[in-house]
């Protein structure tokens, strides 16, 4: 575990390195953001009572998302680890006393939290000074806080257990791209990150809550946003613990399968 620790350490040293791109990050999406609330706001003013969630929480979900974007966008996935399983330099790591999914899960893991930390306090300060029902909102108490940030862990968890498969699968495939663009598209629809799933309608909405996208982003934002609450909270909770679970595994299998067959040219 220590060794895992250190890899996690050193990642997320490194990730703290790129302000400037950080900054750049921050201006781009409090402008993406701002171009969202305006986007709901002219849906909201012409059928105020055809929403499920309130604009104010709607607000609250969309600035939550851009200032945590780095946590749960599965396309923030990391090239040197596909270059490493195109181009062979996976040899290297293979003569390491450690296991590939672990030390990448862990890397995953510190890469998303580093680049998270520079963008999201300017643009959650940001949020909180604007204009209400234009800004951030407060969570409702402090047990709502508090199981924001458990399930923000839990969905963090679920979108890199996800990655992982994904780079699991690049191992028996030629190129990588194709289902890393199929994996990007479904994890960026189905998870809200481009409607927030209770804008969908109800018979849909019942199936997407149970598929592992929705125990991403979805979950912890609607919690902070007030939209999410109650017994439908702790079984979406319950589903976050499942999924995580069954990822983990399922990526471990892969793991195992993929380091008895793979194969370096010339080796």
């Amino acid at each position: 575990m220590r060794k895992y620790i250190a890899f996690f350490r050193l990642r997320f040293s490194v990730g703290l390195q790129y302000r400037a791109a950080a900054a750049a990050g921050v201006v781009t999406q409090f402008v993406w953001g701002a171009m969202e609330i305006l986007m709901f706001r002219a849906f909201y003013r012409s059928q105020p009572q055809a929403f499920p969630m309130t604009f104010q929480a709607t607000c609250s979900y969309v600035w939550m998302q851009q200032a945590f974007l780095a946590l749960f966008m599965a396309w923030m996935m990391e090239n040197e680890i596909f270059d490493s399983i195109i181009n062979g330099n996976i040899v290297y790591e293979l003569c390491r006393p450690i296991k590939i999914y672990h030390m990448w899960f862990a890397r995953s893991l510190a890469n998303r939290f580093s680049k998270a930390l520079l963008r999201c306090i300017p643009i959650l300060l940001t949020a909180v000074l604007l204009p209400s029902p234009f800004g951030l909102m407060l969570p409702k108490d402090f047990s709502s806080f508090l199981l924001f940030i458990l399930t923000m862990l839990l969905g963090v968890g679920v979108t890199v257990a996800f990655c992982m498969l994904v780079y699991m699968i690049s191992f028996f495939t030629i190129s990588p791209d194709g289902v890393r663009l199929a994996a990007v598209s479904i994890v960026e629809f189905f998870s809200g990150g481009v409607i927030p799933l209770p804008f969908f309608p109800d018979h849909v909405r019942k199936i997407l809550e149970l598929l592992p996208f929705a125990s991403m982003q979805n979950v912890p934002l609607r919690i902070y946003s007030g939209d999410l609450s109650g017994t439908s909270m702790y079984h979406a909770i319950i589903l976050q613990i499942f999924w995580l679970t069954l990822l983990i595994c399922a990526g471990k299998i892969l793991d195992t399968l993929a380091m008895k067959k793979i194969t370096v040219q010339g080796g």
